[in-house]
């Protein structure tokens, strides 16, 4: 009969370290314990092997959940080297960098209330719309000083590049990519207050984002590495967008997955991350882990035990 690993019981003692805990967690090594500590050795040889091209996919709200300036520090210290987003938290950082803030709602008000106050909500977040008022003018400002021969050629990693490069805000995630050259991906950029704002103002000038030839400077990227690493903070488009690139060297290599949704609806957000090896978007050969949770937990978790 094969030696078996035993399970560790957690012994909490103090002081404990990120580190000494996420290490306790694999020790246990069993259920969401032992996920949270596999996906944990795994980005520490992501973020320690300089060969590792490291993806990190943002869906969901992150930013306006906490991790702005952890996204943000990570890309700042050349931690992460693509971001595939949706267009919501590309938004809500330049919500941030324009001068808006993100805030928990009161107890005491309902959706109702809410509306009267000019207040969106997003679970227990909070944005007011004047500062959404700020962010329309400001885009509209930057588009106003794009040159024609830029409207017309775009790639929306290129256009965010740009956008990035005239932000102050050095806590932005955007700002950080632009000053790294960190390509910033987003293959659902229209559906957000960004991609709406880009439809009105080409009603009265012509800006035409050439998403295709995103796909070739993410093609170029992909045939260009040895090794592929991707971070991935919930499911849908960005992650499909993330591991379907990497089909062209045959899947992800190393890969963490943390999401909430389930598997049973075979939905691409809730699939373990083993059903990309069929697809050849994850090696078979390779070390993956997905970890059933709250991004906003268990990321800062993951980087803090990574980093050290």
């Amino acid at each position: 009969m094969a030696i078996m690993d035993r399970v560790k019981h957690f012994v909490p003692s103090s002081p404990m370290t990120v580190q000494d805990f996420v290490k306790a967690m694999n020790g246990v090594g069993v259920l969401g314990a032992g996920r949270l500590g596999r996906a944990a050795n795994i980005v520490r040889r992501i973020f320690e092997d300089p060969k590792c091209f490291t993806f990190l996919s943002i869906s969901g709200p992150m930013v306006p959940g906490g991790l702005r300036t952890t996204i943000s520090d990570l890309v700042h210290r050349g931690y992460i080297d693509a971001i595939v987003t949706s267009g919501a938290n590309i938004v809500h950082d330049l919500v941030e960098a324009y001068g808006g803030a993100h805030h928990r709602v009161p107890e005491n008000m309902d959706d109702h209330e809410l509306r009267n106050q000019g207040m969106g909500r997003i679970a227990d977040i909070f944005v007011s719309e004047k500062d959404f008022e700020v962010f329309e003018k400001r885009i509209y400002e930057f588009l106003d000083d794009l040159p024609d021969e830029q409207m017309a050629s775009f790639a929306p990693s290129e256009f965010l590049r740009e956008l990035g490069s005239t932000l102050s805000d050095e806590l932005s995630i955007l700002k950080q990519a632009s000053i790294m050259d960190v390509p910033i991906f987003s293959p659902g950029m229209m559906d957000s207050m960004l991609g709406f704002h880009l439809y009105t103002y080409s009603t009265s000038r012509n800006i035409s984002l050439d998403f295709v030839k995103d796909m070739r400077i993410l093609g170029d990227i992909v045939n260009e590495t040895t090794l592929t690493g991707a971070l991935m903070l919930g499911g849908g488009l960005t992650k499909h967008f993330t591991m379907g690139s990497t089909i062209l060297r045959g899947g992800l290599d190393l890969a963490v997955q943390i999401t909430m949704d389930r598997p049973e609806g075979g939905s691409l957000g809730g699939a373990p991350l083993e059903e990309g090896v069929s697809w050849q978007k994850v090696q078979t050969e390779a070390n993956y882990e997905t970890v059933i949770g709250d991004a906003t937990i268990i990321f800062p978790l993951l980087v803090l035990s990574g980093i050290a």
